[in-house]
């Protein structure tokens, strides 16, 4: 199983954005903890420039779109923390894991560059990715439920290379959180509800370019979608007696179209 953390930087108080992120940076490539260098992998960056290239990038971001946050509001980076429990497996392969993890969360669109630190039982991981995009014409911006989906996302490539995912997962201000994979292997069957969650991962994992195809691909896996009037969408699965509306407030937080919409879009 692997815990997730999703944390926005800003400029430190007092120092330059440079600064503020080296000091970040730093701290993820500590020689002790990553070997030597030997446990970093980068995209579209090189780690011991990154500083620099997230920098020169935002000022690209500027001059292309002429756009421009204030100071305190801008986000530098983002980080990404995975940790894993100990013995599952080696500060090598959760290197690959969490490459695969950056990837697959920024669609390949922002540089990151994973350190996996070997100094603590557990084997964990750091990404930090840029805010802003490779081409500088956008920004990430954090969504509601972000976290959830990183979890979610983290948990579907754990089990895809055989390991462990957490079963109970707690929230701190709604108690226990079940958790879409909770039933696999489980007794009794999954609600339509806990299926159309499952079904809308899979089918947001398959990468599709826009809502109509991410439409689509829920039809192929065998879901009949409904447009209502107003444009509102239901979903129905075989056998299912009503059709179940694609909205948060009725498949739960993170699956609403906006949510997904957020994810399609990076």
């Amino acid at each position: 199983m692997a815990t997730t953390r999703l944390i926005s930087h800003h400029i430190s108080g007092g120092k330059s954005i440079l600064a503020s992120l080296s000091d970040r940076f730093d701290y993820g490539q500590n020689p002790e903890k990553t070997l030597d260098g030997a446990l970093i992998r980068s995209y579209e960056c090189d780690p011991l420039t990154a500083d620099s290239e997230f920098l020169l990038s935002k000022a690209r971001y500027k001059a292309i779109t002429g756009r421009e946050q204030k100071r305190d509001a801008d986000v530098l980076c983002y980080q990404i923390r995975q940790s894993f429990p100990p013995g599952e497996l080696d500060p090598e392969e959760a290197l690959n894991i969490g490459y695969e993890l950056a990837m697959r969360w920024t669609k390949g669109k922002h540089a990151f560059f994973v350190v996996s630190h070997a100094d603590r039982p557990h084997p964990h991981v750091h990404i930090y990715y840029n805010s802003t995009t490779l081409d500088c014409t956008r920004k990430y911006r954090d969504f509601l439920g972000s976290a959830r989906a990183l979890r979610r996302l983290s948990d579907r490539i754990c089990l895809e290379h055989d390991l462990s995912v957490i079963k109970n997962p707690k929230l701190h201000s709604k108690g226990k959180f079940r958790h879409y994979g909770q039933w696999l292997g489980a007794a009794r069957p999954p609600s339509y509800k806990e299926q159309l969650r499952g079904i809308i991962d899979g089918a947001l994992a398959e990468r599709p370019a826009d809502l109509a195809d991410f439409l689509r691909r829920m039809e192929a896996a065998g879901v009949q979608v409904k447009r209502g009037r107003g444009g509102v969408i239901s979903f129905r699965l075989p056998g299912q007696d009503r059709a179940t509306r694609f909205r948060a407030s009725t498949l739960g937080d993170g699956y609403g179209p906006e949510d997904v919409e957020a994810v399609i879009d990076g």
